[in-house]
């Protein structure tokens, strides 16, 4: 037992410093500073200087001198903060605001962009104004860029007297940046809430990403879908005020989608479809959350909205036609 547990420490012991030099090797990678070779030299020498300190030297002056060189890129890091005032994507350009006046709602920055590909677009922003007391429901989308388990989620507001209102939790890359999953991870990129129409926020990813899109109609009331709606709005206008970096892991589309719906009355802790989002779809199964008259294979196959988005391409029916086409039940 006494032999066991040493290699138990040991092991322990071994992860912990690769981890911490892992960490801190990409913290200074995908950092700050402006030059990328500048970044690089950097990483490749403080892993240099690591593996020395922790693995070949291992004397009490080596490690101590790693302590203070790792103090002092905690310090670094934090410093690194977000900003409403970089060089955007023009995709990503405009953040949205809400200007919540008892039931009715005017939210500013809607995105409705005419798109030919994804690089050619006629950038158009609108207002739109709805009215709280006439949201009758909420869908659910999984957008997968390839088959596996992790995916976009994002979700559209329905209304009885206006169009949907899709928002989608993403990146806000700056010109000439695209999105890394490693990178997120590091501050590389902020946070932003799209707002728009479903012909751009799901037109794009059908059209022109050739994302495989799922849509599924939420089973909750609508005073729940009223609750969650405000959340959005409330973390839009925070946003707006004051900037937030996106994390892969931490503060992404799906795992702020769970927290909302806390808000808005959801009951249930944490489940590891909420991170592997390209499973949400099951987790909602399971939980009736959507509709169950159907085998998930099924309700899943009639869930698939590409050939339905493809017919309606720029109608301005193209909100009715994905619905319609699909023969989901809502």
């Amino acid at each position: 037992m006494d032999k066991a547990l040493r290699w138990l420490l040991t092991a322990l012991g071994i992860l912990c410093r690769v981890l911490l030099l892992a960490w801190g090797t990409l913290a200074i990678r995908y950092s700050n500073l402006p030059w990328p070779w500048l970044r690089f030299a950097l990483a490749a020498a403080f892993l240099a200087f690591g593996i020395w300190a922790l693995w070949i030297s291992r004397r009490p002056r080596s490690y101590t001198a790693f302590v203070a060189v790792y103090a002092i890129l905690l310090a670094w890091w934090v410093t690194i903060r977000p900003s409403n005032d970089r060089p955007w994507r023009k995709e990503v350009a405009v953040m949205p605001r809400a200007i919540i006046d008892g039931d009715r709602v005017r939210i500013t920055g809607c995105r409705d962009f005419e798109w030919r590909s994804v690089d050619d677009f006629t950038v158009r922003y609108e207002e739109r104004e709805v009215l709280l007391s006439h949201l009758t429901s909420v869908d659910f989308f999984i957008s997968y860029w390839v088959p596996g388990p992790v995916a976009h989620t994002f979700v559209s507001f329905n209304f009885d007297n206006a169009p949907p209102l899709g928002i989608s939790i993403e990146t806000r890359p700056e010109e000439g940046e695209g999105f890394d999953p490693i990178a997120s991870m590091f501050k590389q990129f902020e946070l932003i809430y799209v707002v728009g129409s479903e012909r751009d926020i799901v037109g794009v990813r059908t059209h022109f990403r050739h994302e495989e899109v799922f849509l599924y109609p939420l089973r909750i009331p609508p005073e729940a879908g009223r609750r969650l709606l405000l959340a959005y709005l409330e973390r839009i206008n925070q946003l707006a005020d004051k900037p937030e970096f996106y994390h892969l892991l931490s503060n992404n589309c799906s795992l702020n989608i769970v927290r909302y719906a806390n808000v808005a009355g959801r009951e249930g802790g944490f489940e590891l479809d909420h991170l592997l989002n390209g499973f949400f779809d099951r987790y909602l199964y399971r939980t009736g959350l959507v509709d169950r008259s159907l085998p998930f294979a099924e309700l899943r196959r009639r869930a698939h909205i590409n050939d339905a988005a493809n017919a309606a391409d720029k109608s301005t029916d193209f909100s009715w036609r994905i619905r319609a086409l699909q023969g989901v039940k809502q």
